[in-house]
């Protein structure tokens, strides 16, 4: 039978954390497998408190201290590296958000998906919310031309460049896509064994973006699965709706995943495909005297941040401890 490690990240969120591996382990039941929560450094008890919650529910369940907020892919790594308690590796590893909740039958589901299809990579959840309003989790690899289409916002744009747009339409069933979000994504052992873990120098996003391409050219697709269901509340940690300025590790991720995956002459093409993008946007917005639909010098701030890149050489370390303090490490994306 296979085995399961399932990893369940906490950013000053333990109460939530707790309810999420409570649903988990709901749907673990039966299943040759284990629960363990990573507390990505919060500073704010919550290690304390995930232990003294395990203990009080009488779990079967390690909570770990990452040590440092490295970020969703590095916390993740954490608890992928700690294996299972008797030293054995698993054959799958299921990352869950803190804000995510798994519906009947769905972390099962995604186990025989995987068990049926040994071609496939990586396989996650249909993600809804509490109103079981449908989250777009599925999407594209971005690129030159999804920038443009993207930052133009143009009806006309978006139907010519139609191949290229980084949201997938929801699929209703199984199917093939370049990446998923990580909110519910098990993954198949021997392809991290192959590929390597998440990269983490991304602090932020793109991390998924990046370990699904690279399973991707290894021959390992990853597949949304649609009858395994998870609830999501979203945003919980990062505090992404509330964004007025998008921050730096964003900015750093987006330049980080394209000089990676395509060279700097692609990264600068495409910054320049979304400032051409933007600017289309914005005279359109401005002919109709409505706000742009990016935060304020979003556009200023993406070249400034992407000259500085180019001329720099790579993407700093996110190490800054008041950075840290503001920003989440990446539940609830």
């Amino acid at each position: 039978m296979a085995r399961l490690l399932t990893i369940v990240l906490n950013y000053r969120t333990p109460e939530m954390t707790l309810a999420a591996a409570e649903t988990a382990l709901r749907e673990m039941d039966g299943i040759d497998g284990e629960l363990v929560i990573v507390d990505n450094d919060s500073g704010d008890g919550s290690f304390d408190m995930l232990r003294d919650g395990v203990d009080e529910k009488g779990w079967d369940v390690r909570v770990l201290q990452s040590g440092r907020n490295g970020g969703f892919g590095a916390g993740n790594n954490f608890g992928i590296r700690a294996g299972l308690s008797d030293g054995a590796n698993p054959d799958y590893y299921y990352i869950l958000n803190s804000d995510a909740f798994p519906d009947e039958g769905s972390v099962r589901i995604l186990m025989e998906y995987l068990d049926n299809h040994p071609e496939v990579g990586f396989a996650g959840s249909y993600i809804h919310g509490p109103e079981r309003d449908t989250h777009v989790t599925a999407f594209r690899f971005p690129s030159i031309l999804s920038e443009f289409e993207g930052a133009a916002r143009f009806g006309p744009v978006s139907r010519m460049l139609a191949d290229h747009v980084v949201p997938l339409p929801v699929p209703d069933h199984a199917q093939a896509v370049d990446w998923l979000a990580g909110a519910s994504l098990m993954m198949r052992a021997a392809v991290l064994d192959e590929i390597g873990l998440f990269d983490e120098t991304f602090f932020l996003y793109f991390e998924e973006t990046d370990l699904c391409r690279r399973a991707k050219v290894a021959g390992w697709p990853t597949h949304y699965v649609r009858n395994s269901e998870v609830t999501h509340i979203g945003s919980v940690s990062t505090g992404m709706k509330e964004w007025d300025r998008v921050p730096e590790y964003w900015f750093d991720s987006r330049w980080h995943y394209f000089v990676k995956n395509h060279g700097r002459l692609y990264a600068i093409l495409a910054t320049l495909a979304h400032l051409a993008g933007g600017l289309i946007h914005r005279g359109r917005v401005l002919l109709r005297g409505k706000p742009p639909g990016d935060p304020p010098r979003f556009l200023r701030h993406l070249l400034a941040h992407d000259m500085t890149a180019l001329f720099r050489g790579k993407v700093p370390a996110r190490s800054d401890a008041n950075a840290l303090k503001r920003t989440a490490f990446g539940e609830g994306k």
